[in-house]
């Protein structure tokens, strides 16, 4: 862990450059707006390590699956998000000395992250190699308002000297992915033009047939005066740039703005989109950078007022709470229901950008409580959308009925090519049907159920009624060659979270039937012929439910993780020799196979998920056993045990996870953000202050909290939507207080005391 990044409640900030930090900043400062996003690239050449990142929502690429040795059910692709056109590019010459910031010497760098109203900020001087001085600033966002807009404004002010500056404005579509298989470009060229200061280029992706037209006009301005310039064109294959050359003088700023409109053929016919980029950039260009900017700002003030968690009295919780929460809205805004979140957002490559069970897990709960509820509506219709190739993925597995969700997915069809993984983290069925319970046990919209969910839930549970094992000589059902959320045990049998998590799924599936029964029976009866649903089948996930094998140990009262974990030899973490740790870092596979040590919540994801079928002495077993074996070298792990470590009254615990993941990017506890961030656990940060600090759960269509506040804090507040009501609720050393700002009254319970608080009513309950 190696922090650097100065602590703000606003904005993340790093002063004076680095280039051994330089990739993790590419990350953090990333910026997006749910459309398409940046990773934090210099505008000017850097030829430092970097990976150059801009990336459009739902354009993907099928690269060529490479593994060791090939099985019977890998996939033949891993789909991958593309790193499209470089639309932020300046090549930046003084009188033929170009500007590289690895080459040159830099003072007085700052980046700044400004996340209240959304843009990114850079200044530093440079020396040249013959002693010019000059100063820049930089600054750009991609517009939560106008989402195909990007734009950047780029100030050059020479501080000693009189010269010329040649600066190149260009789009390079000559790009590839960093993590392509086999170093293959994805893209193919369509169309090339120049004209006055526009340039376009359009590409399509080699398979699939994407199609991203980008068209930026480039202005320039000295003090403030704008240029009538003519830029010498030049054109190549998937590229096109206009040179200019501009007189700097002493003390006098040269501004450069780039304005560029990006669109898909997601979006619009192939055809036109060329015609459509130039509208939007004409619309673009009308505004202006400082019209653009400040609708930027209004359009982030209307996002933090559902979405802000205020902490006062610890600087570092709230920069890492924000910065979360601004990444998660940065990432997916819950407009398009074809897109997913995926793990690293629009900060990196890793894992492909594709949609994991993370999604269910820990990002709905996120959108449930600060967005409109058609939000989290359309991350369950996507899963739905996607059933026909959940059923494809358990066909090609050998199954002959039910579905199996894939563990990395663009368009539903598995392409993770892992096998302890794609074979048997087969956990991820549970976490679709948990969402469905989630979604439905918040809003109260059971109408879902009979339009969409139970046939999802039935496919599912179909699966694991195969997936299953009968054991006659005991009468008991078991789940064999599995992995569970904690990857660092792999082909086990009976883990514990696996087989819970499956019997619940059939139990929750049995309880729709029966509610769909009693409530519309016509319904009902459709969904029987149509899922071809008999009552032997009904039968079988009842016996299944009846004699499901759970490992558990009996001296210790305690769930096992799975069969033979006990064989282990059990070792705290706190007695491991810190240079050992990251393990998946330091040690083979092999040694993380054999030891005791946990990646991420296992049993105690279930604990989480399941929390109202447990008392609070088996949680604080479970949790006593399992904590200190764990690494939490997964970014999911943290959260979930800070939401239990509040529930048990271990509130130095509780602190210590949430601290790890909130700011398990900024201050890179994991040693690995210059892939990108974690923006999936960035949901689990939320969870942990609103679950955790605030305890809320529901229950009986019923809001409970139960807050508590860290002894670092002075007080917290956070915002809950909740059945048409929003709530602000208030914790500090003293009391709570809990506004409606809303006029629907609603359903409220603060430790365990029941009221209904009216519509613009206030409620102060002592802590």
């Amino acid at each position: 862990m190696k922090k650097y990044l100065i602590e703000h409640e606003w904005s993340i900030i790093e002063e004076g450059f680095d280039p051994n930090n330089h990739e993790v900043s590419e990350s953090v400062f990333s910026i997006g707006n749910g459309h398409m996003g940046q990773r934090a690239n210099f505008e000017e050449t850097y030829t430092g390590a970097s990976l150059q990142g801009s990336y459009m929502a739902g354009v993907y690429y099928p690269d060529k699956t490479r593994v060791g040795w090939w099985k019977n059910g890998y996939p033949e692709y891993f789909a991958k998000v593309l790193n499209s056109t470089n639309w932020i590019g300046l090549k930046i010459v003084i009188d033929g000395e170009e500007l590289d910031l690895y080459q040159t010497k830099v003072s007085e760098f700052v980046r700044e992250l400004n996340m209240k109203e959304g843009y990114l900020q850079r200044t530093f001087k440079a020396e040249l190699q013959d002693g010019k001085q000059l100063k820049v600033q930089a600054t750009r966002f991609v517009s939560i308002v106008d989402k195909e807009v990007g734009a950047l404004k780029y100030e050059i002010t020479p501080l000693n000297f009189n010269g010329t500056l040649t600066t190149t404005s260009y789009l390079d579509g000559d790009i590839k992915n960093e993590d392509a298989n086999y170093d293959e470009k994805f893209w193919d060229p369509v169309n090339t033009w120049i004209k006055d200061n526009r340039m376009s280029v359009t590409l399509k992706t080699k398979k699939l047939d994407f199609h991203f037209c980008s068209t930026v006009e480039t202005q320039i301005f000295s003090n403030g005066t704008k240029l009538e310039l003519t830029g010498t064109a030049k054109e190549a294959i998937k590229y096109a740039s206009l040179v200019y050359d501009v007189p700097l003088t002493e003390g006098e700023s040269i501004t450069i703005y780039k304005y560029a409109a990006n669109v898909t053929n997601r979006d619009y016919d192939t055809d036109q989109l060329e015609t459509v980029s130039s509208t939007v950039l004409d619309l673009a260009v009308s505004k202006g950078f400082d019209q653009l900017k400040q609708e930027q700002a209004k359009g982030w003030a209307n996002k933090w007022l559902d979405s802000d968690i205020v902490i006062e009295g610890d600087v570092a919780a709230q920069q890492g709470i924000r910065f979360n929460i601004f990444q998660l809205n940065q990432t997916y805004t819950g407009e398009d229901e074809r897109l997913n979140i995926g793990p690293k957002g629009f900060t990196g490559e890793k894992y492909g950008g594709s949609t994991y069970w993370d999604t269910e897990a820990y990002c709905l709960p996120f959108y449930l409580a600060t967005a409109d509820q058609k939000i989290a509506r359309n991350l369950l219709v996507y899963r739905h959308n996607h059933l026909e190739k959940a059923k494809e993925n358990a066909r090609k597995l050998g199954f002959e009925k039910g579905a199996l969700y894939p563990m990395v997915t663009m368009n539903g069809e598995e392409c993770h090519n892992e096998w302890e993984i794609t074979f048997e983290e087969i956990h991820r069925n549970g976490a679709i049907a948990y969402a469905i319970y989630n979604y439905v046990n918040y809003t109260g919209d059971k109408s879902y159920l009979g339009e969409y969910g139970i046939e999802v839930l039935a496919e599912i549970s179909r699966f694991w009624e195969e997936r299953v094992n009968y054991v006659p000589a005991k009468d008991v059902y078991m789940i064999l060659g599995v992995t569970g959320p904690n990857e660092y045990d792999n082909n086990i049998d009976n883990n514990w979270y696996t087989n819970r998590i499956a019997s619940w799924t059939l139990e929750y599936t049995i309880e729709v039937l029966d509610y769909l029964k009693k409530s519309d029976s016509v319904l009902y009866q459709k969904w029987i012929d149509k899922l071809e649903l008999k009552d032997e089948e009904v039968n079988q996930w009842k016996d299944i439910i009846k004699k499901m094998y759970y490992p558990i140990d009996d001296e210790r009262n305690v769930f096992l993780q799975q069969d033979n974990f006990l064989n282990k030899e059990l070792i705290p973490v706190a007695e491991l020799d810190k240079k050992h740790l990251p393990l998946n870092q330091n040690w083979s596979w092999d040694r993380i196979l054999r030891s005791c040590f946990i990646k991420q919540a296992d049993v105690l994801q279930g604990l989480y998920f399941l929390n109202h079928e447990f008392d609070l002495d088996t949680i604080k077993r479970n949790f006593d056993f399992y904590e200190p074996m764990t690494v939490h070298e997964s970014s999911l792990s943290p959260c979930v045990h800070s939401i239990l470590a509040c529930q048990l009254g271990y509130k130095d615990k509780a602190y210590e996870m949430y601290l790890r993941t909130a700011r398990l990017d900024l201050d890179n506890y994991n040693n690995d953000t210059e892939d990108g961030c974690h923006t999936t656990s960035m949901a689990g940060t939320w969870m942990s202050v609103v679950q955790g600090f605030g305890g809320m759960k529901i229950k009986d269509n019923r809001l409970y909290l139960n807050p508590f506040i860290p002894g670092e804090w002075q007080s917290f507040s956070f915002k809950v939507v909740f059945r048409g009501a929003r709530l602000l609720v208030q914790v500090d050393q003293e009391k709570v207080t809990i506004i409606n700002e809303t006029t629907t009254s609603v359903d409220l319970s603060v430790y365990n005391n029941q009221t209904q608080l009216d519509g613009k009513a206030t409620v102060e309950i002592a802590l």
